[in-house]
């Protein structure tokens, strides 16, 4: 087994394919070619080639400065897909540990925790979204057998939104309207045309309320901007939602039409002949959301705010048509973000983890 760098065009197409020919196509959701290609400018990409010259495997290598301040020193790896075969796995991280240097190796990640990355460990026959992963079950059992152990454990989120709660928002998340008015507290609404506009506002919010979260670095402008690209032509306004306290933003949620069908069917390439097909059936993919984050300022958690913007997310997931709802990966130790899941009866959807290794002594 061989590890190259990827260095041409046909290394790049290479790397992009290798899980669309791995994967079950109704399963496996790909990252945007165009994601990959920005994240070639800050992390160095490879392929595994067999001795035929085949591909079987890829992966990424970069290191994160935030990342390390938060964690310690830790060499990242990401973008991370490999054929079952020990020899391929092992090829991979001999690779990543060569150039460690004697840090713990962590991972997978592209770029970042906060960005995407990880391992399903349950839920295979569950397809993925956008912004999640999904893997084959010999993934975590390769990992495990080579020495690594979970960090940061969690799991993705499924709501069936023609249940009972979530048919009746307003007995799942009861919220004293009172408080509306004695509070100051006004809903606000994410628009296609001001987008860019609004990105800085949700930023702030963002990166407070997620700083104690023991993954989590401060997300740049630059990275939230590369984040949000084409969010604004796909963007169901009513599902962006936050609120303002007395003119302060407190809390937000994110959600979005999930076009992870869409994304199987182009194998992530949503260039502008795609992005105009997209738009034009778009309507075909108003019946599954996303919740991609959610949450609170420090200094407003605890006071229902959370339950007001799902109470409202929920109305309007039912007057939109919408028929179920995935989250991304909420960390098992964090009981209050799960609560509103339960709130609306959803259940785990997959098992998530992200990796890590410590240098060999």
């Amino acid at each position: 087994m061989r590890l190259v760098p990827v260095q041409s065009r046909a290394d790049l197409r290479a790397f992009v394919d290798f899980p669309l020919r791995l994967h079950p196509t109704d399963r496996y959701v790909p990252l945007l070619s165009s994601v990959i290609a920005n994240h070639r400018r800050t992390a160095e990409l490879f392929l595994v080639r067999d001795r035929h010259g085949a591909v079987v495997g890829r992966t990424s290598m970069h290191r994160s400065a935030a990342f390390d301040a938060k964690v310690g020193p830790r060499q990242l790896f990401g973008h991370t897909e490999f054929v079952d075969d020990d020899d391929v796995f092992a090829a991979i991280m001999d690779g990543v540990e060569a150039r460690a240097g004697g840090r713990p190796i962590f991972g997978p990640v592209a770029l970042l925790p906060n960005q995407t990355g990880g391992v399903i460990t349950s839920g295979f026959a569950d397809r993925g979204f956008v912004d999640s992963a999904w893997n084959p079950a010999y993934y975590p059992t390769v990992y495990e057998r080579h020495g690594f152990h979970r960090r940061f454990e969690a799991d993705t989120w499924l709501v069936d939104l023609d249940g009972t709660v979530a048919a009746d928002p307003d007995h799942g998340f009861a919220f004293d309207d009172a408080r509306i008015a004695a509070e100051q507290l006004v809903i606000r609404y994410g628009s296609r045309w001001r987008l860019r506009s609004q990105l800085p506002i949700l930023r702030q919010m963002l990166n407070a309320s997620f700083a104690q979260l023991g993954y989590y670095t401060t997300i740049s402008a630059e990275q939230l901007a590369e984040q949000t690209d084409g969010l604004a032509f796909l963007l169901d306004e009513s599902l962006l939602l936050w609120l303002e306290k007395a003119g302060r933003p407190v809390a937000f949620v994110v959600t979005v039409p999930d076009i992870s069908e869409y994304l199987m069917s182009i194998g992530g390439r949503l260039g502008v002949t795609n992005q105009v097909r997209l738009l034009a059936t778009r309507n075909r993919y108003r019946r599954d959301a996303a919740l991609i984050i959610k949450g609170t300022v420090p200094d407003e958690q605890g006071k229902g705010y959370l339950t007001l913007l799902s109470r409202e997310l929920h109305r309007n997931l039912a007057s939109n048509g919408y028929r179920t709802l995935r989250s991304t990966f909420v960390e098992r130790t964090n009981d209050a973000s799960a609560a509103q899941y339960r709130r609306a009866g959803g259940r785990p959807l997959h098992g998530y983890t992200f990796y890590e290794k410590v240098a060999a002594a």
